[in-house]
């Protein structure tokens, strides 16, 4: 019966995602029939370059160089967030854990705050210094953390745990200081990133994170074995005959590239690194082999539709959708079942 369910789940994710592209491309402040933006998306697919004979260039221009940008925008953050929350919660044994755990929101949060006081101005691919900033900042908090956390050759997860909370910490800190001193419109700068957004990206944006999302996704999927073994501790996966210490600095730096990436690109978006893998654990079981592409479409899902909601309220920042849709529906998670299993 499990199989069928899996199966269930996974294929009904895929219809929901495909139900959101068409609603993302036809909402915004000019709203298009859904299915007009669906066939201006077809068009340029060889022999249907007549599906949307009756759209407009400005109808063209709105779906391919602002809507389905922000669309894959949503879809790989949610993806990557997820994934890598997933991995972070196998490593350290813990549903409770995410992404920001190991600093990398702070982190990223640190590295966009000092580009924006200091005025940087340049660009490299595309791309602002802000958004190079935060992701130089997150993975170098990440690898502070790793380095703080050696001890004799080996990892131990609790004081990575804490190693973690404590940079982080440290980081936010500095962050804050940087805005208490800076001026009205770099602190506004500063706080409205910090809040997530994917409203005003392009496909820049998409182009940076693409490569980690899908790379992410795959090492993780490889790593489905070591990950199951983990999640017995390590004696039992090192017994099981897993190099548990390369195991944890492989999927560590897959965890925080996904992450660092997402932040990077569209700043903090909150409790989707949380909440997606624990619920999919739930609905799917521990299978990593499963668990990593279920969490992947629906951490895209989930982001995806807290964007559309954020487009329909006017540019709200993403951020605060998934706080305000996912905080309540954990506590009610947790309230059902009288607290969290692994």
């Amino acid at each position: 019966m499990r199989g069928w369910r899996r199966t269930a789940i996974f294929v009904a994710l895929l219809i929901l995602l495909a139900e959101a592209t068409v609603l993302s491309l036809a909402t915004g402040p000019a709203p298009l029939p859904a299915g007009k933006a669906f066939r201006i998306l077809l068009s340029p697919l060889p022999y249907l370059h007549g599906l949307a004979a009756d759209a407009g260039e400005n109808e063209r221009n709105i779906v391919f160089q602002v809507r389905l940008p922000r669309f894959l925008l949503a879809l790989l953050v949610g993806a990557s967030l997820a994934v890598a929350g997933m991995v972070l919660q196998s490593l350290f044994q813990n549903a409770m854990a995410d992404p920001a755990i190991i600093g990398v929101s702070a982190g990223g949060a640190l590295g966009a705050t000092v580009a924006v006081m200091l005025g940087l101005d340049f660009a490299l691919f595309g791309l602002g210094p802000r958004t190079l900033a935060a992701f130089v900042g997150a993975v170098g908090v990440t690898g502070l953390v790793y380095a703080l956390s050696r001890r004799g050759g080996r990892t131990p997860v609790g004081l990575l745990l804490l190693t973690g909370l404590a940079v982080a910490s440290l980081c936010s800190s500095l962050a804050s200081l940087l805005l208490v001193l800076g001026k009205a419109g770099q602190v506004t700068d500063v706080v409205f990133w910090m809040m997530g957004s994917v409203a005003y990206q392009g496909w820049q944006e998409v182009q940076m994170i693409l490569p980690y999302a899908l790379l992410g996704a795959a090492l993780a999927f490889a790593y489905s074995r070591e990950l199951n073994a983990l999640l017995l501790g390590d004696e039992q996966a090192a017994f099981l005959g897993i190099p548990v210490e390369r195991a944890k600095l492989v999927l560590l730096a897959c965890g925080a590239l996904l992450a660092a990436a997402s932040v990077a690109v569209a700043g903090i978006v909150g409790f989707v690194g949380l909440i997606v893998p624990h619920v999919m654990r739930l609905l799917v079981g521990p299978e990593h082999r499963v668990l990593v592409p279920v969490s992947f479409l629906a951490g895209g899902l989930v982001v995806t539709l807290s964007a559309l909601v954020a487009t329909m309220l006017g540019a709200v920042p993403l951020g605060i959708i998934t706080s305000l849709l996912g905080a309540p529906f954990f506590l009610y998670l947790l309230h059902r079942q009288g607290g969290y299993r692994f």
